[in-house]
């Protein structure tokens, strides 16, 4: 999970706070939609009909309102991917549900949002971590499955270690330049080749 601060999240409390809240949650929209590099916070606030004293009435700077935002996505995905874990029992089940939930996430991104923030070092910081932090829930899946007997029995340590590797390629767009893979994609095929490789025949 994000770790936050109060630099993390907006001023979405007090007089007007569901509009604060409502106008967030649009401004999360529209940068996860088209990115945030070439957007000015006059775009910003001709795209969601508000002035620019709105947007400064949520974080002081264009800066502070997009690292707002991509914390608020990446909690929010986080709730949801753990949330589909949880209806899950079966190891191999929780492991293949946990990526492509992560996935599913990640799917209806744009591209110039992953590069934005692959840019932005306060975005890709916050994707950074949580890559880490999915990283160490995949290798607690394969514990509990090697643990079960549903997991051949692996390095999990190293496994861990190389699952973690390919994520950091993944979320600095290394994969993506590679293979023409979107994120969700390769967060597929991640699922497809851990399962393969770790079921017992």
């Amino acid at each position: 999970m994000i770790e936050t601060s109060a630099a993390d999240t907006p001023k979405l409390t007090g007089r007007g706070a569901a509009r604060r809240s409502a106008l967030f949650e649009e401004l999360v929209a529209l940068l996860v939609g088209e990115g945030f590099a070439r957007l000015t916070l006059d775009d910003l606030a001709a795209r969601l009909r508000c002035s620019k004293r709105t947007l400064y009435g949520l974080a002081g700077s264009k800066e502070q309102l997009v690292r707002a935002a991509v914390v608020h996505f990446f909690r929010r995905a986080t709730a949801r991917v753990e949330a589909v874990l949880a209806a899950a029992s079966d190891p191999a089940e929780r492991l293949a549900a946990y990526l492509r939930a992560v996935s599913a996430e990640l799917a209806p991104v744009s591209p110039q949002f992953f590069d934005d923030v692959a840019a932005f070092e306060p975005a890709a910081e916050v994707y950074e971590r949580n890559t880490r932090a999915a990283a160490g829930r995949v290798q607690q899946l394969i514990e509990e499955g090697v643990r079960a007997g549903v997991f051949r029995e692996v390095h999990v340590t190293f496994a861990a270690d190389v699952i973690s590797s390919v994520m950091v390629r993944i979320q600095r767009r290394q994969v993506a330049a590679a293979t023409g893979l979107a994120d969700a994609e390769a967060y597929e095929q991640l699922a497809e080749l851990l399962l393969s490789g770790l079921r017992k025949v």
